[in-house]
């Protein structure tokens, strides 16, 4: 009779390298004692041992590393939490662009009589016009300029000696500028491929403009792959082209692609339909969506059927055999806001004339090289990258608002979801207004300069976020977006040191722990808790205690403004510093604000 070998149990437990090691001695000890008794550290034996427990300790921390990068509160790979995040909804918009308004400045020849700069030079800076900073950024010109505009500026800028008459006049007209540089990627494509995932080359791109083919085709972006319908600006011909140039006009798409934008790379998909796999004739008839009801030949109610909506169930058409041209918009600086002033170059001017057949090239020229660019005003709207832990809330956030604003928090969700091209905003807090009869919202922002300090947004993008929420707010609700104000201060603190590490050493290793606590901004209306220095300075390696911390407010030159009484707000057990609602505080300057002595 053969006896059936009984093997013990497993211990799941044993997962690090020292743990599996001391199981695997005690299992040879118990089931091998004849066979295997080689257990001298330096021997071939121990050796196997010390690598069958090498291979489990790095199979068993892979194991543990995929399952928690397959979570959104365990993940700590930036991509993977994006990646998690486009599953919930959330599209990730990269690193916003900077907006502003600029100053053109032009010498137009005058009229026949002098008075005034002649109409039939008074042409137009073409949307795509690029700039340049005094520090090198490229930014480009994101709409038309006139220079016939009534509202432009317009002085005398050179005057005929012996008649006394102008014979050139100086135009000053405004534009809104973007940040970037515009690329343009060619990809050749094979045979057919359902639904082609291509990267793109380009680092730190924005934006990408347009997509088309050999053929001719465009491709048009849309957020998923089941839009086929986006509505696209067709110019206006009506009468009333003076205050409405360009009417939206629903288009059917069947060649399109989403973007995936990650924190190093930009991915473009196409659909998995073939060239003629796909009806592209018109758009769905709405009327045809409305749900059958059987027994009767009249609608009581207006049902749809949402699953007719789509008309193309192949989700859009994919290139094959072809070369697909890309032009994108790509950001080449880290940080790309501009002090007032730095702008001042226009490295390619597009400029435009009616009739330029008819008009004097020579005075053509002299316009083009008279051309010069300022901006009296900051352009911002650049803002870091959101950390991981930010990222997380946003993505909850945005899952749980679903592009509708109904809470203060699906309003401060959708301002950060506001794509890129429109600028980007810092910190927000909503506060209702309790002085309102309304439904009113106080909507407190603030953006970064380009030092990457907090600064407030210009007029551009605080108009932009005032658009981008009427997409998805109450109707009954209205906005009002306001500067946030900003408190600059300082930390004093005493401490404590172990005796045998050099009190200098533990200083600026204080010192560098709090510069990198305060390194993420804090948000708008957020206490200021003292006790978080203390725990923080006594984790620092050579603090014994934290003997005492004051914080005091920074004023002055190249400081906020806003004036803050710190010892009045602050609680009586001296725990946290109440902050209102419309104010955030700001660490500006660590290396000068934060002082400290070590006993």
């Amino acid at each position: 009779m053969t006896v059936k070998k009984q093997y013990p149990a497993i211990n799941y437990t044993s997962r690090d390298f020292n743990s599996i090691k001391n199981d695997l001695i005690e299992y040879a000890k118990r089931y091998y004692p004849n066979t295997f008794q080689d257990f001298n550290e330096a021997g071939f034996g121990s050796l196997m041992l010390d690598t069958v427990s090498y291979i489990g300790d790095i199979l068993s921390f892979y194991l543990d590393y995929s399952a928690n990068e397959s979570f959104l509160d365990t993940a700590i790979e930036y991509d993977n939490v994006l990646r998690l995040g486009r599953q919930l909804g959330y599209q990730f918009k990269g690193s916003p662009s900077s907006f502003g308004m600029a100053s053109f400045y032009a010498i137009i020849p005058a009229a026949s009589t002098g008075l005034g700069p002649d109409s039939a030079y008074l042409g137009y800076i073409r949307r795509g016009t690029e700039l340049q900073s005094s520090s090198g950024i490229g930014f480009i010109l994101n709409e038309d300029v006139s220079l016939s505009d009534p509202s432009n500026e317009v002085v005398v800028a050179k005057v005929n000696s012996s008649t006394g008459l102008p014979t050139h006049y100086a135009v000053r007209a405004t534009g809104q500028v973007i940040s970037g540089e515009l690329s343009q990627e060619v990809l050749a494509i094979g045979s057919f491929e359902e639904f082609r995932k291509i990267e793109l080359s380009g680092e730190n791109i924005s934006e990408i403009i347009s997509i088309t083919d050999s053929e001719g085709n465009e491709y048009f972006r849309v957020d998923y792959l089941s839009q086929d319908v986006v509505y696209a600006p067709v110019k206006n011909y009506d009468s009333n082209r003076a205050k409405t140039p360009s009417v939206l006009k629903p288009v059917i798409v069947p060649r399109r692609y989403t973007v995936e934008q990650l924190e190093d790379s930009t991915i473009i998909q196409f659909g998995g339909a073939k060239e003629n796999a796909t009806n592209t004739d018109s758009i769905t008839d709405p009327s045809k969506t409305i749900v059958n009801f059987h027994g009767r030949e009249y609608i009581s109610s207006l049902s749809f059927d949402p699953t007719n909506l789509l008309g193309t169930p192949t989700l859009g058409v994919a290139p094959a055999n072809t070369n697909i041209t890309v032009v994108y918009r790509t950001n080449v600086f880290g940080n790309v806001n501009a002090p007032v002033n730095s702008l001042s170059t226009i490295t390619n001017p597009i400029i435009d004339f009616n009739n330029i057949m008819e008009l004097s090239t020579t005075k053509i020229s002299e316009i083009v090289n008279s051309l010069e660019v300022n901006n009296e005003k900051p352009i911002n709207g650049d803002v870091t990258l959101p950390s991981i832990d930010e990222l997380r809330i946003r993505i909850n956030d945005s899952f749980s608002s679903q592009r509708r604003a109904v809470t203060e928090q699906d309003y401060r969700s959708l301002i950060y979801a506001m794509p890129p091209e429109f600028g980007g905003i810092k910190r927000a807090n909503i506060i209702r207004d309790p002085d309102s009869f309304k439904r009113n919202l106080n909507i407190y922002v603030i953006g970064e300069s380009s030092d990457g300090n907090l600064e407030a947004p210009n007029s551009t993008i605080k108009q932009n976020v005032k658009t981008w929420l009427n997409q998805g707010r109450m109707i009954n609700d209205t906005v009002d977006i306001i500067d946030a104000k900003i408190v600059n201060f300082g930390v004093d603190f005493v401490i404590v040191g172990d005796l045998e590490t050099n009190k200098f050493v533990i200083l600026n290793r204080a010192i560098e722990a709090l510069t990198a606590f305060y390194e993420n901004k804090l948000e708008i209306g957020e206490p200021f808790f003292i006790t978080d220095i203390y725990n923080e300075l006594n984790q620092v390696d050579g603090v014994v205690d934290t003997v005492s911390v004051k914080i005091t407010s920074k004023t002055g030159l190249n400081y906020a403004e806003t004036r803050f009484n710190i010892d009045r707000a602050t609680s009586p057990d001296g725990r946290f510093i109440t902050v209102p609602d419309n104010v955030i505080m700001e660490l500006k300057f660590p290396a000068s604000d934060i002082r400290g002595d070590v006993k």
